[in-house]
């Protein structure tokens, strides 16, 4: 495994998620440098100020940024989580016209500053952005990604740890499929330390039912609809789950994530991204891995690409 030295993140957007990601990523020195555009000049130089004060806290990592496209020459990773807001009662996919315009735009002047970099997509709704931003890129589909369901994933293990009262990093289980309404938790391979979730027994003595799971699965399902009613966006845990993406490719770790990367027969899958467990590199996707799916998971997988195949029919993405 190569570590790329002097690492170089751009991350497109000055929004509530560009500067929590830059922020977690300075923090976490996720690379060497971080740089941050937005069209919005007064609000990037002023993000990336407020950034730069407290580099002194945060090790080795720099900030730099502004509203010149130029900036981002030269990264090793460019993120983009530029494009319309969510609005209370909005779903993903409502968004998907407007930022699909953003990307074709974008996508091919990003090539031309930094035209080996891997590229992740955190705008919404992610999955159709993934399969538009690799059209528009012409790039292969490990090099452009979005960050799927990494943060549904994190959502549940905490959720899962906070019931049965362990530490969230021995609880192994993934939500995979859209980063949407038609997610699902992967059950048949969920684990709290080696004892698969459906064996685990609680201090009562008590199995998980199939009820509560399925409750708990609503609830990291409708979580950012709660946080986005409260506060008008989700913006710190979406910006660790980037940092933490991010990582895995400068530092070339072969980590397994549940991004989103247009399959090819995945399961009979084709044409569409969804998220499935992922080893990322230094190369984005070097691979999408054939885990074992309960024949009702293996429906839900095509459901959920349905959806997506829907919603690119309908941008005449298809």
């Amino acid at each position: 495994m190569t570590v790329i030295e002097n690492s170089r993140l751009a991350i497109i957007g000055a929004g509530a998620v560009g500067s929590s990601l830059a922020y977690a990523s300075l923090i976490r020195g996720s690379a060497r440098e971080v740089v941050l555009y937005d069209i919005d000049a007064a609000r990037v130089e002023a993000e990336v100020l407020d950034l730069a004060h407290g580099t002194p806290f945060t090790g080795s990592s720099a900030i730099s940024g502004g509203a010149d496209l130029d900036v981002v020459e030269g990264a090793n990773v460019v993120v983009v989580t530029a494009g319309a807001k969510q609005h209370p009662g909005q779903s993903r996919l409502d968004l998907a016209g407007v930022n699909v315009g953003i990307l074709e735009k974008l996508m091919p002047e990003l090539i031309e500053r930094a035209p080996n970099a891997v590229y992740v997509l955190v705008t919404n709704p992610c999955d159709v952005l993934a399969v538009a931003a690799q059209r528009f890129s012409g790039l292969p589909a490990g090099r452009v990604f979005s960050s799927g369901t990494v943060l549904d994933s994190s959502r549940l293990k905490w959720r899962l740890a906070e019931r049965v009262g362990v530490n969230a990093s021995s609880v192994h289980a993934m939500i995979v499929g859209e980063h949407g309404d038609s997610e699902f938790p992967l059950w048949s391979q969920s684990r709290i330390g080696p004892i698969p979730i459906r064996e685990w027994v609680d201090d009562q003595g008590e199995l998980l039912s199939v009820e509560e799971l399925d409750q708990i699965a609503l609830e990291v399902k409708t979580a950012a609809y709660k946080v986005i009613a409260g506060k008008g966006a989700t913006n710190y845990a979406i910006g660790l789950s980037g940092a933490r993406i991010v990582e895995a490719v400068l530092n070339d770790e072969g980590a397994v994530l549940p991004v989103s990367s247009v399959l090819t027969d995945y399961r009979g899958v084709s044409g569409v991204a969804l998220s499935v467990p992922s080893i990322i590199d230094a190369e984005g996707v070097s691979r999408v891995i054939d885990v074992p799916f309960s024949a009702d998971e293996e429906r839900l997988l095509h459901a959920s690409a349905e959806t997506i195949r829907e919603s690119l029919a309908a941008l005449d993405l298809a």
